[in-house]
Protein backbone atom coordinates (compact mmCIF):
# COMPACT_ATOMS: atom_id res chain seq x y z
CA UNK A 1 0.00 0.00 0.00
CA UNK A 2 1.03 3.33 -0.98
CA UNK A 3 0.66 6.56 0.64
CA UNK A 4 0.76 10.25 0.39
CA UNK A 5 0.96 12.99 3.85
CA UNK A 6 -0.76 15.99 3.00
CA UNK A 7 -0.40 18.77 5.97
CA UNK A 8 -2.52 21.70 5.69
CA UNK A 9 -2.09 25.13 7.12
CA UNK A 10 -0.06 28.28 6.35
CA UNK A 11 1.33 28.05 9.75
CA UNK A 12 3.77 25.19 8.47
CA UNK A 13 3.94 26.88 4.80
CA UNK A 14 5.81 30.33 6.82
CA UNK A 15 7.83 27.95 9.40
CA UNK A 16 5.64 29.44 12.16
CA UNK A 17 5.17 25.93 12.92
CA UNK A 18 7.19 22.75 12.62
CA UNK A 19 5.93 20.05 10.65
CA UNK A 20 6.00 17.25 13.41
CA UNK A 21 2.61 15.79 12.20
CA UNK A 22 4.24 14.39 9.15
CA UNK A 23 7.10 12.68 10.55
CA UNK A 24 4.89 10.72 13.01
CA UNK A 25 2.10 9.50 10.28
CA UNK A 26 5.31 8.62 8.43
CA UNK A 27 6.81 6.62 11.47
CA UNK A 28 3.59 4.97 12.60
CA UNK A 29 2.72 4.07 8.98
CA UNK A 30 6.48 2.86 7.75
CA UNK A 31 5.95 0.53 11.43
CA UNK A 32 3.03 -1.26 9.82
CA UNK A 33 4.18 -1.95 6.39
CA UNK A 34 2.76 1.03 4.57
CA UNK A 35 5.18 2.71 1.82
CA UNK A 36 5.09 6.34 2.27
CA UNK A 37 6.34 7.76 -0.81
CA UNK A 38 5.46 11.69 -1.00
CA UNK A 39 4.63 13.95 2.23
CA UNK A 40 3.36 17.62 0.94
CA UNK A 41 2.52 20.94 2.91
CA UNK A 42 0.08 22.69 1.31
CA UNK A 43 -1.74 26.47 2.81
CA UNK A 44 -4.95 27.49 3.69
CA UNK A 45 -6.79 27.84 0.11
CA UNK A 46 -9.11 25.27 -1.24
CA UNK A 47 -8.13 25.44 -4.88
CA UNK A 48 -4.41 24.48 -4.08
CA UNK A 49 -6.18 21.51 -1.45
CA UNK A 50 -8.48 20.76 -4.25
CA UNK A 51 -5.33 20.31 -6.78
CA UNK A 52 -3.42 18.02 -3.77
CA UNK A 53 -6.39 16.04 -2.95
CA UNK A 54 -6.89 15.02 -7.10
CA UNK A 55 -3.43 14.25 -7.66
CA UNK A 56 -2.27 12.30 -4.66
CA UNK A 57 -5.36 10.67 -4.32
CA UNK A 58 -4.51 9.09 -8.55
CA UNK A 59 -1.31 8.15 -7.34
CA UNK A 60 -1.81 6.49 -3.99
CA UNK A 61 -3.59 3.94 -2.48
CA UNK A 62 -3.56 6.00 0.94
CA UNK A 63 -3.84 9.75 1.55
CA UNK A 64 -3.87 11.18 5.33
CA UNK A 65 -4.22 14.79 5.73
CA UNK A 66 -4.01 16.77 8.90
CA UNK A 67 -4.91 20.18 9.64
CA UNK A 68 -7.85 22.54 8.33
CA UNK A 69 -10.84 21.11 10.86
CA UNK A 70 -10.93 23.55 13.28
CA UNK A 71 -13.95 26.12 14.09
CA UNK A 72 -11.91 29.06 12.45
CA UNK A 73 -12.22 31.20 9.38
CA UNK A 74 -9.03 30.24 7.85
CA UNK A 75 -10.25 26.42 8.72
CA UNK A 76 -11.33 24.90 5.25
CA UNK A 77 -10.71 21.06 4.92
CA UNK A 78 -13.35 19.98 5.48
CA UNK A 79 -15.19 22.25 3.06
CA UNK A 80 -12.56 20.85 0.31
CA UNK A 81 -13.48 17.31 1.19
CA UNK A 82 -17.51 17.97 0.66
CA UNK A 83 -16.15 19.16 -2.84
CA UNK A 84 -13.45 16.92 -3.56
CA UNK A 85 -15.90 13.91 -3.33
CA UNK A 86 -19.18 15.83 -4.14
CA UNK A 87 -20.99 14.71 -1.28
CA UNK A 88 -22.83 17.12 1.79
CA UNK A 89 -22.61 17.88 5.23
CA UNK A 90 -24.84 16.09 7.51
CA UNK A 91 -25.18 16.86 11.74
CA UNK A 92 -23.79 13.68 13.43
CA UNK A 93 -25.45 13.03 16.89
CA UNK A 94 -22.15 11.12 17.97
CA UNK A 95 -20.20 13.52 17.55
CA UNK A 96 -22.85 16.24 19.14
CA UNK A 97 -22.32 14.09 22.26
CA UNK A 98 -18.65 14.06 22.39
CA UNK A 99 -18.50 18.03 21.61
CA UNK A 100 -20.91 18.94 24.49
CA UNK A 101 -19.08 15.84 26.85
CA UNK A 102 -16.04 17.60 25.90
CA UNK A 103 -16.90 20.94 26.69
CA UNK A 104 -18.88 20.02 29.77
CA UNK A 105 -15.33 18.60 31.26
CA UNK A 106 -14.06 22.08 31.14
CA UNK A 107 -17.04 24.15 32.48
CA UNK A 108 -17.64 25.88 28.90
CA UNK A 109 -21.13 26.37 27.24
CA UNK A 110 -22.02 24.80 23.97
CA UNK A 111 -21.88 27.93 21.12
CA UNK A 112 -22.94 27.92 17.69
CA UNK A 113 -19.13 27.59 16.21
CA UNK A 114 -19.13 24.23 19.05
CA UNK A 115 -22.34 22.92 17.64
CA UNK A 116 -21.17 23.48 14.06
CA UNK A 117 -17.81 20.93 14.40
CA UNK A 118 -20.74 17.67 14.86
CA UNK A 119 -21.33 18.58 10.63
CA UNK A 120 -19.23 15.57 8.99
CA UNK A 121 -19.52 14.87 5.19
CA UNK A 122 -21.90 12.22 4.47
CA UNK A 123 -19.64 10.43 2.93
CA UNK A 124 -16.91 10.02 5.82
CA UNK A 125 -17.19 7.56 9.05
CA UNK A 126 -16.30 9.52 11.61
CA UNK A 127 -13.26 8.99 13.69
CA UNK A 128 -13.61 9.55 17.55
CA UNK A 129 -12.04 12.46 19.31
CA UNK A 130 -11.78 12.37 22.72
CA UNK A 131 -9.08 15.22 23.41
CA UNK A 132 -11.16 17.82 21.13
CA UNK A 133 -14.19 18.90 19.90
CA UNK A 134 -12.59 18.42 15.97
CA UNK A 135 -13.93 14.69 14.60
CA UNK A 136 -11.59 12.58 12.19
CA UNK A 137 -13.18 11.80 8.80
CA UNK A 138 -12.52 8.10 7.12
CA UNK A 139 -13.57 7.82 3.61
CA UNK A 140 -13.03 4.69 1.52
CA UNK A 141 -14.14 5.39 -2.55
CA UNK A 142 -12.75 3.70 -5.32
CA UNK A 143 -10.24 1.06 -3.69
CA UNK A 144 -8.99 4.19 -2.00
CA UNK A 145 -8.65 5.12 1.61
CA UNK A 146 -9.20 8.87 2.57
CA UNK A 147 -8.37 10.12 6.20
CA UNK A 148 -8.40 13.35 7.73
CA UNK A 149 -7.50 14.66 11.09
CA UNK A 150 -7.20 17.71 13.13
CA UNK A 151 -3.52 19.40 12.83
CA UNK A 152 -3.39 19.58 16.64
CA UNK A 153 -0.59 16.81 17.35
CA UNK A 154 -1.91 15.48 20.40
CA UNK A 155 -5.68 15.17 19.24
CA UNK A 156 -3.64 13.54 15.61
CA UNK A 157 -1.88 11.24 17.59
CA UNK A 158 -4.61 9.60 19.43
CA UNK A 159 -6.38 8.88 16.55
CA UNK A 160 -4.04 7.29 14.66
CA UNK A 161 -2.90 5.16 18.11
CA UNK A 162 -6.96 4.22 18.26
CA UNK A 163 -8.25 4.29 15.27
CA UNK A 164 -6.03 4.84 11.73
CA UNK A 165 -3.37 2.56 12.17
CA UNK A 166 -5.36 -0.48 13.99
CA UNK A 167 -8.26 -0.41 10.60
CA UNK A 168 -5.14 -0.26 8.10
CA UNK A 169 -3.70 -2.96 9.98
CA UNK A 170 -6.82 -4.89 9.46
CA UNK A 171 -6.61 -4.63 5.66
CA UNK A 172 -3.21 -5.44 5.67
CA UNK A 173 -3.46 -9.25 6.93
CA UNK A 174 -2.74 -10.60 3.77
CA UNK A 175 1.00 -9.00 2.77
CA UNK A 176 3.20 -11.27 0.78
CA UNK A 177 6.29 -10.03 2.74
CA UNK A 178 7.77 -8.67 6.42
CA UNK A 179 8.86 -5.50 6.81
CA UNK A 180 10.70 -5.27 10.05
CA UNK A 181 12.60 -1.58 11.79
CA UNK A 182 14.56 -1.41 14.89
CA UNK A 183 16.19 1.77 15.79
CA UNK A 184 19.25 1.80 17.87
CA UNK A 185 19.95 4.85 19.90
CA UNK A 186 23.54 5.94 20.54
CA UNK A 187 24.95 8.92 22.33
CA UNK A 188 28.72 10.27 23.09
CA UNK A 189 30.12 9.31 19.32
CA UNK A 190 29.46 11.40 15.93
CA UNK A 191 27.94 10.37 12.88
CA UNK A 192 31.43 10.15 10.87
CA UNK A 193 33.55 8.17 13.50
CA UNK A 194 30.01 5.85 13.91
CA UNK A 195 30.36 5.35 10.27
CA UNK A 196 34.16 4.37 10.35
CA UNK A 197 33.43 1.85 13.63
CA UNK A 198 30.70 -0.34 11.74
CA UNK A 199 33.30 -0.88 8.74
CA UNK A 200 31.82 -1.94 5.36
CA UNK A 201 27.81 -1.48 5.53
CA UNK A 202 27.50 -3.96 2.27
CA UNK A 203 28.68 -6.70 4.40
CA UNK A 204 26.92 -5.90 7.38
CA UNK A 205 24.11 -5.30 6.33
CA UNK A 206 23.83 -8.43 3.45
CA UNK A 207 20.50 -6.36 1.73
CA UNK A 208 19.26 -4.76 4.30
CA UNK A 209 18.97 -0.81 4.94
CA UNK A 210 20.35 1.48 7.53
CA UNK A 211 20.13 5.21 7.96
CA UNK A 212 22.33 7.25 10.37
CA UNK A 213 20.25 9.82 12.13
CA UNK A 214 22.36 12.58 13.68
CA UNK A 215 21.14 15.03 16.29
CA UNK A 216 23.18 17.35 18.74
CA UNK A 217 22.26 14.21 21.41
CA UNK A 218 23.63 11.39 19.53
CA UNK A 219 22.94 9.40 16.48
CA UNK A 220 19.88 7.00 15.83
CA UNK A 221 20.37 4.21 13.42
CA UNK A 222 17.10 3.07 11.82
CA UNK A 223 17.38 -0.70 11.03
CA UNK A 224 14.79 -1.73 8.24
CA UNK A 225 14.38 -5.46 6.82
CA UNK A 226 12.36 -6.72 3.92
CA UNK A 227 12.04 -10.46 3.78
CA UNK A 228 9.20 -13.14 2.95
CA UNK A 229 8.39 -14.06 6.16
CA UNK A 230 7.95 -12.65 9.29
CA UNK A 231 10.47 -15.49 11.18
CA UNK A 232 13.17 -14.44 8.67
CA UNK A 233 12.73 -11.00 8.68
CA UNK A 234 13.09 -11.32 12.57
CA UNK A 235 16.00 -13.29 12.55
CA UNK A 236 18.13 -10.97 9.83
CA UNK A 237 17.15 -8.06 12.20
CA UNK A 238 18.64 -10.16 15.16
CA UNK A 239 21.98 -10.72 13.62
CA UNK A 240 22.40 -7.49 12.06
CA UNK A 241 22.06 -5.88 15.53
CA UNK A 242 24.15 -8.18 17.32
CA UNK A 243 27.14 -7.16 14.88
CA UNK A 244 26.31 -3.17 15.23
CA UNK A 245 26.14 -3.75 19.47
CA UNK A 246 29.77 -5.75 19.02
CA UNK A 247 30.94 -3.15 16.92
CA UNK A 248 29.94 0.10 18.75
CA UNK A 249 27.36 -1.31 21.67
CA UNK A 250 29.11 0.38 24.34
CA UNK A 251 27.57 3.68 22.68
CA UNK A 252 24.10 2.19 22.19
CA UNK A 253 21.51 2.99 25.05
CA UNK A 254 18.67 1.92 23.78
CA UNK A 255 16.83 -0.17 21.49
CA UNK A 256 13.02 1.14 21.52
CA UNK A 257 12.32 4.64 21.47
CA UNK A 258 13.18 6.09 24.66
CA UNK A 259 15.29 8.81 25.89
CA UNK A 260 18.35 8.92 27.81
CA UNK A 261 16.45 9.83 31.27
CA UNK A 262 14.25 7.56 31.07
CA UNK A 263 17.18 4.86 30.57
CA UNK A 264 18.59 6.41 33.48
CA UNK A 265 15.65 6.16 35.75
CA UNK A 266 15.03 2.78 35.32
CA UNK A 267 19.39 1.52 35.92
CA UNK A 268 19.04 3.62 38.97
CA UNK A 269 15.54 2.12 40.64
CA UNK A 270 16.39 -1.40 39.72
CA UNK A 271 19.49 -1.12 41.65
CA UNK A 272 17.86 0.97 44.47
CA UNK A 273 20.68 4.24 44.38
CA UNK A 274 19.83 7.80 44.54
CA UNK A 275 21.82 10.44 43.05
CA UNK A 276 22.01 14.44 43.64
CA UNK A 277 23.00 16.77 41.39
CA UNK A 278 25.30 19.65 41.72
CA UNK A 279 24.85 22.08 38.28
CA UNK A 280 26.70 25.15 37.35
CA UNK A 281 26.39 26.14 33.77
CA UNK A 282 23.48 23.89 32.98
CA UNK A 283 21.23 25.94 35.23
CA UNK A 284 19.04 23.35 36.67
CA UNK A 285 18.55 21.41 33.43
CA UNK A 286 20.15 18.18 34.46
CA UNK A 287 17.66 17.89 37.17
CA UNK A 288 14.85 18.94 34.91
CA UNK A 289 15.51 16.39 33.08
CA UNK A 290 15.66 13.42 35.74
CA UNK A 291 12.45 14.91 37.47
CA UNK A 292 10.35 14.61 34.15
CA UNK A 293 10.35 10.94 34.76
CA UNK A 294 7.07 9.89 36.86
CA UNK A 295 8.63 8.45 40.18
CA UNK A 296 11.35 10.52 40.46
CA UNK A 297 11.19 10.80 44.05
CA UNK A 298 12.38 7.48 44.44
CA UNK A 299 16.21 8.29 43.64
CA UNK A 300 16.66 11.88 42.96
CA UNK A 301 17.55 13.14 45.89
CA UNK A 302 18.27 17.07 45.18
CA UNK A 303 19.46 19.40 42.94
CA UNK A 304 21.84 22.76 43.70
CA UNK A 305 22.48 25.20 41.35
CA UNK A 306 25.62 26.40 42.38
CA UNK A 307 26.23 29.27 39.62
CA UNK A 308 28.65 31.94 41.16
CA UNK A 309 32.09 30.74 43.00
CA UNK A 310 30.53 31.10 46.18
CA UNK A 311 28.02 29.39 46.20
CA UNK A 312 30.30 26.76 45.31
CA UNK A 313 32.52 26.97 48.18
CA UNK A 314 29.24 27.66 50.63
CA UNK A 315 26.93 25.70 49.65
CA UNK A 316 29.34 22.31 47.82
CA UNK A 317 32.16 23.40 50.34
CA UNK A 318 34.69 23.57 46.99
CA UNK A 319 38.24 24.65 48.47
CA UNK A 320 38.75 28.51 47.69
CA UNK A 321 42.05 27.98 46.77
CA UNK A 322 41.07 25.19 44.15
CA UNK A 323 39.13 27.55 42.58
CA UNK A 324 41.99 30.18 42.43
CA UNK A 325 44.72 27.98 41.33
CA UNK A 326 42.43 26.20 38.91
CA UNK A 327 39.47 28.33 38.14
CA UNK A 328 35.64 27.32 38.45
CA UNK A 329 35.94 25.73 35.02
CA UNK A 330 38.24 22.75 36.14
CA UNK A 331 38.62 18.91 36.86
CA UNK A 332 39.30 19.98 40.12
CA UNK A 333 36.27 22.13 40.95
CA UNK A 334 33.87 19.43 39.08
CA UNK A 335 35.26 16.86 40.78
CA UNK A 336 34.74 18.46 44.57
CA UNK A 337 31.40 19.49 43.65
CA UNK A 338 30.30 16.07 42.99
CA UNK A 339 32.10 15.60 46.30
CA UNK A 340 30.26 17.94 47.78
CA UNK A 341 26.50 17.17 46.37
CA UNK A 342 26.83 13.69 47.58
CA UNK A 343 28.03 14.73 50.84
CA UNK A 344 25.12 16.96 52.17
CA UNK A 345 22.75 15.03 50.49
CA UNK A 346 23.64 11.54 51.46
CA UNK A 347 23.06 9.72 47.99
CA UNK A 348 25.14 6.94 46.48
CA UNK A 349 25.65 8.95 43.71
CA UNK A 350 26.99 12.63 43.23
CA UNK A 351 27.21 14.27 39.64
CA UNK A 352 28.15 17.50 38.91
CA UNK A 353 28.67 19.96 35.94
CA UNK A 354 30.67 23.25 35.57
CA UNK A 355 31.48 24.60 32.16
CA UNK A 356 31.62 27.88 29.61
CA UNK A 357 27.82 27.96 27.74
CA UNK A 358 28.98 31.05 25.64
CA UNK A 359 28.73 33.54 23.76
CA UNK A 360 30.93 35.00 26.44
CA UNK A 361 33.41 33.82 29.34
CA UNK A 362 35.82 32.76 27.19
CA UNK A 363 39.25 32.99 28.83
CA UNK A 364 43.13 31.45 28.01
CA UNK A 365 42.58 27.84 27.22
CA UNK A 366 39.59 27.80 28.34
CA UNK A 367 36.99 28.03 25.27
CA UNK A 368 32.95 28.74 24.95
CA UNK A 369 31.81 25.00 24.99
CA UNK A 370 34.44 23.75 26.95
CA UNK A 371 32.46 21.81 30.11
CA UNK A 372 33.62 19.32 33.01
CA UNK A 373 31.24 16.78 34.65
CA UNK A 374 31.97 14.80 37.27
CA UNK A 375 30.76 11.99 39.06
CA UNK A 376 31.43 10.35 42.34
CA UNK A 377 30.25 7.56 45.01
CA UNK A 378 31.74 6.34 47.96
CA UNK A 379 34.98 5.17 46.68
CA UNK A 380 35.85 7.11 43.28
CA UNK A 381 35.32 10.53 42.18
CA UNK A 382 36.35 11.22 39.10
CA UNK A 383 35.94 13.89 36.31
CA UNK A 384 35.58 14.33 31.84
CA UNK A 385 36.53 16.84 30.07
CA UNK A 386 34.06 17.95 27.34
CA UNK A 387 34.31 20.54 23.80
CA UNK A 388 31.06 21.20 22.63
CA UNK A 389 29.77 23.92 20.21
CA UNK A 390 29.52 28.10 20.57
CA UNK A 391 26.18 27.58 20.84
CA UNK A 392 24.59 28.59 24.61
CA UNK A 393 22.01 26.56 24.41
CA UNK A 394 22.80 23.82 22.53
CA UNK A 395 25.91 23.44 24.73
CA UNK A 396 23.29 23.60 27.61
CA UNK A 397 21.37 20.96 26.49
CA UNK A 398 24.64 19.06 25.35
CA UNK A 399 26.48 19.01 28.35
CA UNK A 400 23.05 17.67 30.10
CA UNK A 401 23.24 14.83 27.86
CA UNK A 402 26.83 14.00 27.94
CA UNK A 403 26.36 14.17 32.28
CA UNK A 404 23.57 11.37 31.83
CA UNK A 405 25.80 9.27 29.82
CA UNK A 406 28.36 9.54 32.20
CA UNK A 407 25.77 8.21 34.67
CA UNK A 408 24.69 5.50 32.73
CA UNK A 409 28.02 4.06 32.07
CA UNK A 410 28.99 4.63 35.41
CA UNK A 411 25.85 1.93 36.18
CA UNK A 412 26.51 -0.32 33.95
CA UNK A 413 30.81 -0.39 34.61
CA UNK A 414 30.86 0.75 30.53
CA UNK A 415 34.21 2.83 30.87
CA UNK A 416 33.47 6.58 29.75
CA UNK A 417 37.08 7.71 28.84
CA UNK A 418 36.65 7.60 24.62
Amino acid sequence: MNAHIITIGDEILIGQTINSNAAFIGEELTKIQINVRKSSVVGDNEEEILKEFKSCLAENDLVIVTGGLGPTHDDVTRTCIVKFFHTELVKSKEVLEDVKSFLKKRGRQLSKVNEDQALVPKIAAVIKNSLGTAPGMWIEKDNKIFVAMPGVPFEMHQMMESFVVPTLQEKLVNLDYSIKMQTLQTTGIGESVLFEKLGNLDELLNGAKLAFLPSQFGVKLRITIQESTEELANNKLTEIVQKIRSLAGRYIFSNKDELLEEVIARLLTERGLTIAVAESCTGGYISNLLTNISGSSAYYERGVVSYSNGSKVEFLKVDEDTIADNGAVSLEVARQMAEGIRAISGTDIGLSVTGIMGPTGAGVNKPIGLVYIGICDDKVCTAKKFNFGEDRLRNKQRAAQAALEMVRRYLLGISYDE
